[in-house]
This record gives structure tokens, sequence and C-alpha cells, in this order.
């Protein structure tokens, strides 16, 4: 029995290639998408504070915060309720972890981490008028 050459053997129609998902890096730097009822919070500040003598406390040398904290919402899960992207949310430090996005540190919690919302963003001092007191 005599080879067929190339020529004479019909080739399968070619199958259009889909698109690959890009990856994201092992950094976590690509788009980030939130489960459940997931908050991210940039919080301000290093987490170091000042002694009243006025000596650097590092935050690595503090014990268990008991303050509440405010921070600014920058992603929201798609199950969280009461906060939406932009709002100022009162947390405990404590019983949030700890995330490096795009550089940034900020903060990882539940919603019902969350004790209060705020819609609008903190005043500073210059927005305030004198004798006031919050």
């Amino acid at each position: 029995m005599p080879r067929a050459t190339e020529e004479e053997v019909p080739k399968a129609p070619a199958k259009p290639r889909k698109p690959r998902a890009k990856k994201a890096s092992s950094n976590g730097s690509g788009p980030v998408r939130l489960t459940g009822d997931r908050l991210v919070v940039r919080t301000p500040g290093s987490g170091e504070r000042k002694s009243a003598g006025g000596l650097l406390i590092p935050a690595t040398a503090m014990p268990a915060p008991k303050r509440l904290a405010w921070g600014d919402v920058t992603l929201v899960g798609p199950d969280v309720r009461v906060a939406k992207t932009g709002d100022r949310v009162l947390f405990l430090p404590s019983a949030g972890l700890e995330v490096e996005l795009e550089g940034e540190d900020l903060v990882l919690l539940r919603e019902r981490d969350v004790q209060a919302v705020s819609e609008q963003a903190a005043p500073s001092a210059k927005d305030r008028a004198p004798g006031q007191y919050l």
C-alpha cells in the first residue's frame, strides 16, 4: 500500500484560540476580588506612638490594642451590607489581618468586626470651627 504524501492528507480546520487570562504575579499585585463579607481598610499612621516623655514606641512593642481605630474602606466583598467603598469604619485593629496590596499595608476585616460606619470623611483640623470638641 503506497503512503500518502502530506499534500494528499486533509488537515483538520484550526480551532480558534481562546485568550488566556493574565496570571496575577506571585506578590498578589493583580486585580483583587474579595470573597464573602470581607473588607479591606486603609488605616492612618504606621502604628508607632510616642510616650508622654517623647520616646518613640514601635508598633511591635505595644500590647494588644484595646482602642478602636477608624479606617477608610478601599475594597468590599460581595456579601457586605453595611459599608461601601469610601466609607470610614470603626474597628478593633487586632481583629483584622494585615495584608500588602500594591505596596501598601492594609487591614483585612470581616463585616462582623466593624463597630460603626461613617459615610463622610473625617474632618481635618482646619475644617472644624474653633471651640468645637468632638
